[in-house]
């Protein structure tokens, strides 16, 4: 096809190519070198961050780290066509790994994703990616994809879909010391890719920096309605002066495991005399302002206390009891919970 630029055919000069000493790129000549050179990488780490992962393309679980990739023409790699899920890891147990995994398939299903294998297959994957990584403590990722085949739009030359894993050996605590957060002015998803667990977290990404550039911790976005919606990767609650815990409701917004597990935890301070009721509801960013307590909510927190938005103190500025109350009763359910919550990992 004939180029419309008069420049196409003009071939460039050597202050266009640069120096051809600096220019030249390295060939591999073949796969053992390139592999030596993944392991020269890894090996200057002292521990290794990713004890495990699992892979479909490969067909089982990889423990070199080298080897931790997935294809360039992976259609969630270049086209975002992927859902994933997280499961945490505490004292050797998954918690909610059934929970997380039935909305990873809601996901993929809303993505027009196709799971290779059923839900009970990717269950046991998944326990066994963590029985060989013998991590005790530690988050368990994975994700679903239209499958490597080809760079087009359309995952019609995909032969397959694709199921990826990763156990994250990485230490965490409950939360106790109270951050600031901002009002977000990067535009929220629609409700339609809000509430799929999907990989295009761009948004969620430029909120979290533009959050950082603030000298704040995160940021809480606001629905075209002046609502309160959610954090680039977390729910939000509220305390109310009249000891009313309140969450967003979820048709706009990510149905959070964590959260929905405190709203049926929540209930026992009601009976304890300490909050007066627990709900979901639309609350307008006045009013959220105004709460006398304000939390993240989510896996790996599981309660973050919020003392300050927008340069404006939460109730009175300092980590609210209620909210402890809270985070303790998540994270006894976490480390102590019932076997419903808890999954005892077989390692061996």
């Amino acid at each position: 096809m004939a180029s419309c630029d008069a420049s196409a055919d003009k071939k460039p000069d050597a202050s266009e190519i640069g120096n051809a000493g600096d220019s030249k790129v390295h060939v591999f000549s073949s796969s053992s070198e390139l592999l030596d050179k993944l392991h020269e990488k890894w090996s200057s780490v002292k521990k290794q961050p990713y004890p495990a992962m699992y892979s479909s393309v490969f067909g089982g679980i990889i423990l070199d780290p080298a080897m931790m990739v997935i294809p360039i023409d992976d259609h969630m790699v270049h086209r975002g066509h992927g859902v994933f899920d997280t499961a945490i890891i505490l004292d050797g147990c998954l918690y909610e790994l059934d929970v997380h995994l039935d909305r990873f398939l809601r996901s993929a299903s809303n993505a027009k994703i196709s799971s290779p294998f059923s839900q009970s297959t990717l269950r046991s994957i998944l326990i066994q990616l963590t029985v060989a990584s013998q991590c005790k403590k530690g988050t368990l990722r994975y994700w679903l994809s239209a499958g490597p085949g080809d760079f087009l739009l359309s995952p019609a030359g995909c032969p397959t879909s694709a199921f990826y894993a990763v156990v994250i050996d990485e230490d965490f605590s409950q939360c106790k010391e109270g951050v600031k957060v901002i009002t977000s002015t990067i535009p929220m998803k629609s409700p339609l890719f809000a509430t799929m667990k999907n990989v295009n977290y761009l948004p969620n990404v430029l909120s979290k920096l533009e959050a950082e550039e603030q000298g704040a911790f995160a940021s809480v976005w606001v629905d075209d309605e002046g609502y309160v919606a959610e954090g680039p990767n977390v729910n939000v609650a509220f305390v109310t002066h009249k000891k009313e815990l309140i969450l967003p409701v979820f048709d706009k917004i990510l149905s959070g495991c964590t959260a929905k597990r405190l709203l049926q935890l929540a209930p026992k301070l009601v009976e304890q005399g300490l909050l007066k009721s627990v709900k979901t509801a639309n609350i307008i960013v006045e009013e959220a302002k105004g709460a006398a307590e304000m939390m993240y909510v989510g896996s790996t927190l599981p309660l973050l206390p919020i003392i300050m938005w927008d340069d404006q103190p939460i109730g009175d500025g300092k980590v609210g009891e209620l909210t402890m109350a809270l985070s303790d009763l998540v994270w006894e359910d976490m480390a102590a919970g019932p076997e419903t919550q808890r999954l005892r990992v077989p390692y061996a």
